[in-house]
């Protein structure tokens, strides 16, 4: 039987949400790019900022890389405004400002600007009141494997932080630096910037590595570890080269139902905050 999503009231300003892992490979495009399919498969309004120079959010969700194209670089260096960079997918409510390679010199460039860890910030915001009413629901930023100044934007702007977190040997190692980095933040850019969940991404209920990983972040971390944990899948894997999220690809396959609870439980975490 297919999962069953939970839909709650739409908010009246975007909530942010920054997906971050600064190691590389643990599943945080996919899981931005099909936790926004999913999302925006309920009625809500999802918009995927992809700052990361690689572009796979972008190209994930069918979106090819143009010269003649404005993005997130342009956007953050303020040659464009952010709802200039906003291209339609091809699910329903479902938006993205794409990648540039550009991203890659961004830093040195944003070292000598004002207000450089709220560039992205600053450009949400001016969104929202371009729109007069946001046109979002959620924001989801899809960060650079790496805790640069692109992250520290990210993380300045959102709300909350979502890390996916590959069920691996070093896994509590990268997690521990990542959370370092979130109580910097919060000290000294964004006081209200909190941890919306862990989610355990690659989990192989044969291999006992998995199993183990699973007991040690919860043990440290407890309900912040989302009860949902996404599976090793090949349809998942499979899916971003037909420039597709996999929801759309196969969704029967185990990858796919995991996104669609995954979502479900985030928006109950959400509609427990907003009633706190």
């Amino acid at each position: 039987m297919s999962a069953k999503i939970l839909k709650h009231p739409t908010s009246p300003t975007p909530r942010i949400l920054a997906v971050a892992n600064q190691k590389g490979g643990v599943g945080k495009t996919t899981t931005a790019i099909n936790l926004g399919t999913a999302l925006a498969a309920v009625g809500e309004k999802v918009l995927v900022i992809d700052l990361d120079p690689q572009g796979n959010a972008s190209t994930g969700l069918g979106i090819e890389r143009s010269q003649e194209q404005v993005s997130t670089y342009e956007v953050l260096v303020g040659e464009a405004d952010l709802h200039e960079a906003v291209q339609g997918s091809e699910i329903p409510g479902l938006d993205c400002v794409p990648s540039s390679m550009d991203l890659l010199g961004a830093e040195l460039e944003l070292a000598e600007y004002n207000r450089k860890t709220y560039r992205l910030k600053d450009a949400i915001e001016k969104l929202i009141v371009f729109s007069e009413a946001s046109p979002y629901t959620y924001i989801l930023v899809d960060c650079p494997p790496s805790l640069n100044l692109l992250t520290i934007n990210s993380l300045s702007a959102a709300d909350a932080i979502l890390v996916p977190l590959q069920c691996e040997f070093f896994a509590l190692e990268g997690l521990s630096q990542l959370l370092n980095t979130v109580e910097r933040v919060k000290a000294n850019l964004n006081p209200s910037l909190e941890i919306q969940g862990i989610v355990l991404t690659m989990f192989d209920r044969r291999n006992s590595l998995s199993e183990q990983v699973a007991q040690d972040v919860r043990g440290v971390l407890g309900a912040k570890v989302y009860e949902t944990v996404i599976p090793r899948n090949v349809r998942v894997s499979e899916a971003p080269s037909y420039g597709k999220p996999v929801l759309l690809y196969d969704n029967t396959c185990a990858g796919s139902q995991a996104y669609i609870r995954l979502a479900s439980e985030i928006i109950r975490r959400e509609r427990s905050l907003r009633a706190a």
